[in-house]
């Protein structure tokens, strides 16, 4: 067989692997190599199937060699004997058994597909983006729900790359959400997320997270932003309740500010230097019903896009 077709046999049975296990797992003893076997060819044979594999024949003016069969025999003592090298299980005379590492490596791949099983919107085979837009109507139990659907069907590292990606995105709602998800991953997000609080954008939302990771209450975390992390995330919440909320949304937005006061927070929302902060004060002051404060924000707004002071 050509190097092709051999990279092409290693990959199914390493496809096809994970069903060699659970036959192991579900044994709870040893199981004997012909029936490894069977079992792996009746797996590849699944494989050509769905990738409508149809042997056709060779053509009449096709005199090259037939290729050789998949040794499928040598690779199935390939993969055993790297499973085993790894301590997942043991090899007999003729037979395989799982040990309890390989137990609990199926278990937590089962676990993982049932949590997976639990996508009740469906977003689980959708990129991170796509599923965060899945996630925004939903209220935090069932897209918390979500969150572990998507990630059980991803390693750790891809699924936190993928969301900080839509994070870095200009979608405030989206970042909010990323580090949503980013909260279910936990731990294993830590570093990653640590790093992050590095870059401007992300920063407020990392730090936020960090101190939540770190124990303090979800109340009390934001005690941890400066002044002007905190005013640079109201912003960025303004921008999101400004591109998919509603307008009193906005109104009320304005009371979550740190400063006290309206002109106390428009300076500082001049100063914080936000890509979005001419268009958070022109929806804010399009919505506010109080005309004078109105004013003073559009007023501000206008500065802001010339360079005024």
């Amino acid at each position: 067989r050509d190097g092709g077709g051999v990279a092409v046999a290693v990959a199914e049975v390493v496809e096809a692997v994970p069903q060699v296990l659970s036959l192991l797992q579900l044994s709870a003893g040893p199981v004997t190599y012909p029936a490894l076997l069977d079992l792996l060819e009746q797996r590849v044979a699944e494989l050509h199937e769905e990738r409508c594999e149809v042997p056709y024949g060779p053509r009449p003016d096709d005199n090259r060699p037939p290729a050789a069969a998949a040794p499928l025999p040598a690779l199935l003592e390939w993969a055993l004997r790297g499973l085993a090298a790894v301590g997942a299980l043991t090899l007999g005379e003729g037979q395989a058994t799982l040990t309890p590492l390989g137990n609990w490596a199926v278990w937590v791949k089962l676990e993982q597909i049932c949590v997976a099983a639990q996508s009740p919107a469906g977003n689980i085979e959708q990129p991170a983006e796509d599923m965060l837009h899945g996630c925004a109507a939903l209220t935090p139990g069932p897209a918390r729900v979500e969150y572990r659907a998507w990630l059980a069907a991803r390693t750790v590292g891809s699924a936190v790359a993928e969301l900080l990606a839509v994070a870095r995105g200009d979608d405030a709602l989206l970042r909010g959400l990323a580090f949503e998800a980013l909260r279910v991953v936990g731990a294993p997000a830590e570093p990653v997320v640590r790093a992050a609080a590095g870059e401007r954008t992300l920063r407020p939302y990392a730090v936020l997270w960090l101190a939540e990771y770190e124990g303090a209450d979800p109340e009390d975390a934001a005690d941890a932003l400066t002044r002007e992390e905190a005013t640079w995330l109201w912003v960025d919440t303004a921008a999101a309740v400004s591109d998919h909320g509603e307008s009193p949304l906005l109104v009320r937005h304005l009371e979550s500010a740190v400063q006290g006061t309206v002109p106390a927070l428009l300076e500082e929302v001049r100063a914080v230097g936000h890509p979005r902060t001419v268009q958070v004060l022109v929806a804010l002051a399009a919505a506010h019903p109080d005309p004078a404060l109105a004013k003073a924000v559009r007023r501000a707004a206008f500065q802001v896009h010339t360079g005024g002071s």
